[in-house]
């Protein structure tokens, strides 16, 4: 399943080439040179994954995965980080701020690709690359798409996951709890409020197509998938 990768380095030739071998495996590729474009990039629409350069001018790219890692609206963002370093002890130390993998440099672009794609499976709970429909919303996990009546809505990977998950279990109430341990996954541990914060987004991203609706709040129980339900 190909989806949105933020590539956090700071040499422009090789943020280039790691962008060009990305986009022609069909990856959309977002682009940042040091670690405050990083955040802003992340701020802005959070990618399904981030290439995270271990040496970045100012804040290195440990402390900023360590930095991200910390934050609940971040945390399940997974990073691989890209190193020159081959020595065990910084291999540890990447992993140990957060990491999901690295990939020592000089690298080839078809094991670039193959830890993305390996990562992405690992992480994503939503494993079935069918498209699924509910009234003028159409989700497609193959391409990573959402539109309503043809209309491309802009998601965030975590918006992504959460529509598809509700779009697969219609007219059924999820408490918090739940829709952490199907969405996120058992193995995250963020505070049950996060879940609000990323149903706003995603209301948000739906409300100018007239489907914000469709995801509804089930007083002192949690939330709905309703499709039959237009924007409120």
């Amino acid at each position: 399943m190909a989806g949105r990768i933020l590539v956090i380095e700071d040499e422009p030739a090789v943020r280039e080439m790691v962008g060009f071998v990305l986009r022609q495996d069909g990856f959309r590729v977002i682009e940042a040179g040091d670690a405050e474009t990083g955040r802003r990039r992340v701020a802005d629409q959070p990618p399904d994954l981030i290439l995270m350069d271990w040496m970045l001018p100012g804040v290195s790219g440990v402390e900023l995965t360590r930095e991200l890692k910390a934050d609940p609206l971040t945390r399940e963002i997974p990073v691989l980080m890209l190193t020159a370093r081959g020595e065990e002890d910084d291999k540890v130390r990447g992993l140990e701020c957060g990491a999901e993998d690295y990939v020592t440099k000089p690298f080839s672009p078809r094991e670039l690709v193959a830890r993305i794609r390996a990562i992405l499976r690992r992480v994503s709970p939503h494993t079935s690359d069918q498209a699924v429909q509910a009234g003028p919303l159409r989700l497609d996990p193959a391409t990573h798409r959402v539109d309503v009546a043809g209309m491309e809505v802009d998601l965030g990977p975590t918006e992504f996951r959460l529509l598809h998950f509700f779009m697969t279990h219609t007219d059924k109430v999820y408490s918090r709890a739940r829709l952490l341990d199907r969405v996120w996954g058992t193995n995250v541990f963020i505070e049950e409020r996060t879940v609000d914060v990323h149903i706003r987004r995603l209301r948000k991203a739906l409300g100018p197509h007239g489907v914000a609706g469709m995801v509804q709040t089930v007083r002192g129980a949690g939330y709905r998938f309703s499709p039959g339900t237009g924007a409120r």
